[in-house]
């Protein structure tokens, strides 16, 4: 599990270690994985944790070889780790584009790279890509977002594809707004520009209704089982798929109505 040191990735390596899976929770904050892995430990399950930056090939790749190579077998990967990137596209940084590339792109691809052969070999196993809910819309004011997740959906469509007669499954996970630190900040290491005051940005979150991340982790869990393609909760934002494929301009319009109303704030 990357990422699995906070907000959805901790909630589905407690939630699978409670029905009975060894869970290893990798993440660039270690301390913090460890802290997570030690409550799941004091609660009766089974967990181990990794300091791991998901934009070192490298080392994603030791890793993957390492649980591999103490357990004989690797039923799971979860390519969770992300960060928050945007503001005006005019105002990006090179750096900007290239943190979010190397982490919500790269990150997955390395661990695809580094899990893949390795469950193509063993005949099972299950890669499941975190992107977002947000790729069925515009993502305005988070292009690098946006684009970045879009192209982890494109990714997962292909490895369930190619891995389906091998006995290897993969999906993607799209979530909506779940209750994270990515709602404030755009993660521990996004990079965001404030378009909101932090009072009207957290009124924006409710009125899309927050999920709790123990309740997506369980509701997840169990389409993950059932081997769901793409895996949508809370389940209202699947609405916002089948509007994509059936009537994008509604979807663009949506779009620009939302971006109308943080214009006035950022006086643009």
């Amino acid at each position: 599990m990357t990422g699995g040191a906070s907000g959805i990735g901790a909630a589905l390596g407690r939630e699978l270690a409670r029905r009975g899976a060894l869970v290893v929770l990798a993440d660039r904050d270690g301390e913090d994985a460890r802290a997570e892995a030690a409550g799941i430990t004091a609660a009766g399950g089974r967990a181990e944790a990794a300091t791991l930056d998901v934009r070192d090939a490298v080392a994603v790749d030791a890793l993957v070889a390492d649980v591999f190579g103490r357990h004989g077998r690797l039923d799971y990967l979860f390519n969770n780790a992300g960060i928050g990137v945007g503001g005006p596209t005019r105002d990006l940084t090179l750096e900007d584009w290239r943190e979010a590339v190397e982490v919500n792109l790269m990150g997955v691809v390395h661990g695809v790279r580094a899990a893949w052969p390795r469950m193509i070999d063993q005949g099972f196993g299950h890669v499941v890509n975190t992107a977002s809910a947000t790729v069925f819309l515009c993502n305005a004011m988070a292009a690098p977002y946006g684009a970045t997740k879009s192209a982890v959906v494109a990714l997962s469509r292909a490895l369930r594809v190619e891995g389906a007669a091998r006995g290897v499954r993969a999906s993607v996970l799209c979530p909506g707004v779940v209750r994270t630190a990515i709602l404030e900040d755009g993660g521990r290491h996004g990079r965001l520009v404030r378009l909101l005051d932090a009072e009207a940005l957290k009124a924006m979150w409710e009125r899309l209704r927050p999920m709790d991340a123990d309740e997506f982790s369980r509701k997840t869990l169990d389409d993950v089982a059932r081997n769901r393609a793409v895996i949508i909760h809370p389940r209202w934002w699947r609405a916002l798929r089948f509007l994509n494929g059936v009537a994008p301009s509604l979807i663009d319009a949506l779009s620009r109505r939302e971006l109308a109303r943080l214009r006035p704030r950022r006086g643009r």
